[in-house]
């Protein structure tokens, strides 16, 4: 069997990370991880661009022109949708998911998805670095990996 997996360095490497104000008290915590992995895994000081953005709605198309401005390696999208007692949820856990998908694909760029669709605001919290871990953490180091994937596997690297 061949297997052939991406490293975990991002020396020589760019990330964009594009996060939702709403919910900050959850997604201040998944960025403060993302950032922390990608400091972890070797990412030089001004390798990493933020943007930030209303709501979790607004990712995105956030995402779509940040990957069009180029130069990036892969992106990571972070949010916190809480559940409230309307449909609103679903509509915009969904439409979100579905949105991240389809620009990562139109723009052939992994885009990683740090998004959390949650019941409850203590379910967010432990996601968000308390017992659940940080999402925000897994999901740039899933860029991270990607990326370095992505870039062996178009130079041809061989496949052991």
């Amino acid at each position: 069997m061949n297997v052939l997996e991406g490293q975990l360095r991002a020396d020589g490497r760019r990330f964009g990370i594009v996060a939702s104000r709403t919910n900050d008290i959850v997604v201040s915590r998944l960025l403060d991880g993302a950032l922390d992995a990608f400091r972890r895994l070797g990412a030089a000081e001004g390798a990493v661009t933020v943007v930030k953005v209303p709501g979790s709605w607004e990712v995105p198309l956030a995402l779509r022109d940040l990957a069009r401005s180029g130069g990036f390696d892969a992106l990571v999208a972070l949010g916190a949708v809480i559940r409230g007692g309307t449909p609103h949820f679903d509509y915009v856990a969904t439409e979100v998911a579905k949105g991240v998908f389809q620009v990562g694909l139109e723009l052939d760029l992994p885009i990683t998805f740090g998004v959390l669709t949650c019941d409850s605001l203590e379910q967010a919290l432990e996601r968000s670095g308390a017992k659940g871990g940080n999402k925000g953490f897994e999901a740039a180091t899933a860029a991270v990996e990607l990326a370095d994937l992505r870039a062996r596997l178009r130079a041809g690297a061989p496949v052991r």
